[in-house]
């Protein structure tokens, strides 16, 4: 029988691994797919946990992953590229210069510091590198609260405090900024900040404790819709939509914050 091929998109995460497979690039290929891309890897750290916690990160040395990167550019160009946790500044220098390189389109950064429990997955010190030497490739930045807290320097507490720091994050170099409300003590509501204009993008919460990877699960989704080519505030309305299905369909696993469910319209 003759082969039938298809054409389809590809995309790419850069990122680390979760082998409880509910964030990190076990959840970023499982967005790709739920979105009908061909998902592609470059794993930067693996770690090990799971619902509850985060036992320990042990980071892919940096010759590796340059080679990883050069084996996905020389042979199947990503329409998009999500990059997440970035756990040394020798990974971030190493991120940077194959950015600088193969100039990838459509570059979605989500800066992953802590994990549920508070397992800092980039330590501290880290962060003025990472906005020194990063923060400029991102066509789209995805700070939650606590990171853009961070990257700002100063305390969120209210709506316009997100809105100071998704202005501070454009002055540093990121060209859309969306800051994550889901930490915020009123609403889940989300804003974005293209460098000219402010949008809000309202979000219902979802009672549930069955959270882990929405912020990897996210990023993801907005990588995936501007592979589809949606401009970009469509991409995150798009990607906002999938997450709070995939919340509100949440699995029940583990003893600890359960993983959203990426194949939901699959289910009854």
């Amino acid at each position: 029988m003759r082969a039938k091929t298809q054409n389809i998109i590809p995309v790419l995460s850069i990122a680390g691994s979760d082998c409880s497979g509910g964030a990190g690039i076990q959840a970023d290929l499982k967005t790709f797919s739920a979105h009908k891309l061909f998902g592609m890897s470059v794993i930067l750290s693996v770690v090990a946990e799971n619902t509850a916690r985060v036992i320990c990160v042990h980071n892919i040395p940096k010759n590796i992953v340059d080679e990883q990167i050069l084996a996905v550019f020389e042979d199947i160009t990503p329409k998009a590229t999500k990059i997440g946790m970035i756990g040394s500044t020798e990974l971030m220098q190493c991120v940077a210069l194959n950015l600088e390189k193969f100039k990838p389109e459509n570059v979605v950064i989500d800066p992953v510091m802590f994990a549920k429990n508070g397992f800092a997955l980039m330590p501290v010190e880290n962060c003025e590198f990472f906005k020194e030497k990063l923060l400029s490739f991102a066509d789209v930045l995805t700070p939650n609260i606590p990171e853009a807290e961070f990257l700002c320097g100063f305390k969120i507490k209210n709506k316009e405090d997100m809105i100071k720091a998704a202005r501070f994050l454009h002055q540093l170099g990121a060209k859309n900024i969306l800051i994550k409300g889901g930490h915020s003590e009123n609403n889940a509501d989300d804003i974005f900040y293209d460098g000219e204009q402010i949008h809000t993008f309202k979000s219902e919460r979802i009672d549930t404790k069955n959270t882990h990877g929405t912020g990897c699960t996210l990023s993801s989704a907005i990588a995936s819709n501007l592979a589809l080519g949606f401009d970009t505030k469509q991409s995150i309305q798009r990607a906002k939509d999938y997450v709070f299905n995939a919340i509100l369909y949440s699995l029940n696993l583990g003893k600890g914050c359960g993983p959203t469910n990426h194949f939901y319209q699959f289910f009854e």
